[in-house]
């Protein structure tokens, strides 16, 4: 199952969201051609990717940033800008443009050093914006607990699409990579669990002042947890696959079959 949108309209245009989406997917495009040179492309990894023994040993801080905006593939890409696209404009729509910008950068610093921290001698480069992206989930978790998402669930042949709050959502999400992370081994690779769950953690507690600013406690009794301004009502919110008769049932083709 995945999001594939909320129930949380924003009250200002996401400037920062459009052009955090922009600058990944033109830095992807830009290096994508590498892909075909392993020299080249270990290179870059190694010049703009984190690599926690490098930067254990004291060198290669500014990865922490330039990881940000590089993705190891359409899919991880795609993936990552779904979330930010449907969690950052209410954010930055509540922070403002330039705080939310700051406080995405920051949460993916954050998820790096943790990162780090998880697996200090590992050679293995990281990439990916899904560190800060966590931070936004995060923050969104606090302001927004109530907030319907629509959840796309694919089962063989099962579609179907239903609305979820999001604190059990983004509560499902963050179980699973704590589970992740104690099952997996971060210094062979694979993902980043403890990165995304320690964005997530530091999205969370930077987004406690605009809380706490909003009144608290008296800001979830005010909005019960939902979004602060009017929910949008789509048509579809539950579809299947149409059912397909049995072959008696059928007319013949054009050939009879």
């Amino acid at each position: 199952m995945f999001p594939i949108r909320d129930h949380n309209p924003s009250g200002r245009t996401p400037y920062v969201v459009y052009t955090l989406m922009a600058a990944n997917i033109l830095a992807f495009v830009g290096y994508f051609g590498l892909s075909d040179d392993a020299r080249l492309l270990n290179q870059f990894y190694f010049d703009y990717a984190i690599i926690p023994a490098r930067i254990t040993d004291g060198g290669g801080f500014e990865t922490l940033f330039t990881s940000v905006f590089i993705h190891g593939g359409i899919m991880h890409l795609a993936g990552n800008m779904l979330f930010l696209w449907i969690f950052g404009d209410n954010m930055e729509d509540e922070m403002g443009h330039v705080p939310f910008l700051v406080f995405y950068l920051v949460s993916g610093l954050g998820a790096g050093l943790l990162h780090v921290a998880a697996a200090p001698l590992s050679t293995v480069p990281t990439v990916g914006a899904s560190g800060a992206i966590a931070g936004v989930m995060g923050g969104y978790l606090l302001l927004f607990p109530k907030a319907k998402v629509d959840i796309l669930i694919i089962l063989i042949v099962f579609f179907r699409i239903i609305p979820i709050p999001a604190w059990v959502m983004l509560g499902l999400w963050l179980g699973m990579q704590f589970i992740g992370g104690l099952g997996s081994d971060p210094d062979t690779g694979g993902v980043a669990y403890w990165a995304h769950a320690g964005g997530f953690a530091v999205g969370l507690i930077l987004t406690v002042p605009l809380w706490l600013k909003r009144g608290g406690p008296a800001f979830w009794s005010e909005t019960h947890g939902h979004p602060p301004h009017p929910e949008p009502n789509y048509r579809l919110n539950a579809t299947r696959i149409p059912r397909i008769g049995r072959r008696s049932e059928r007319k013949p083709g054009p050939w009879g079959r």
